[in-house]
């Protein structure tokens, strides 16, 4: 619960949720240092979002035809991994830049980060300014 590495499952779902990991995607990451913010040194975070595609795929979860990348359960089960309010923000927040990174906001995407906001009951959020002016 709250830990590094589930937080980092909610960014590698965002990353997988438009049916490919693009170059652009990985290099927001390092350029942004995602690693460090979720408290992860890079090659773990790198490692987890792959092990998290595998994982998708071999459980037969990984769909590419649908809106989302995986089933309501599993979407409940990451999004209730994250209880800590600030983390979610920070996660939402994040989520949100990944998803615009190549200026298109996919499908998929978009099912992960309505699916935050409804999890996390961060839906005001969505409507606030952000801090970068």
């Amino acid at each position: 619960m709250n830990s590094p590495q589930a937080a980092a499952r909610i960014v590698a779902l965002t990353v997988v949720a438009d049916g490919d990991i693009g170059d652009a995607e990985i290099k927001w990451l390092d350029r942004l240092a995602v690693h460090e913010q979720l408290g992860l040194p890079r090659h773990e975070l790198h490692a987890l979002l792959d092990t998290f595609c595998e994982d998708l795929l071999s459980s037969d979860q990984l769909k590419w035809a649908d809106a989302c990348p995986v089933d309501e359960r599993t979407l409940a089960d990451l999004m209730g991994e994250v209880q800590d309010p600030a983390l979610r923000l920070k996660l939402l927040r994040l989520c949100v830049e990944l998803a615009e990174v190549d200026a298109h906001v996919d499908d998929g995407e978009s099912s992960v980060l309505i699916a935050a906001v409804e999890h996390w009951g961060l839906h005001r959020e969505m409507f606030r300014p952000s801090s970068r002016n």
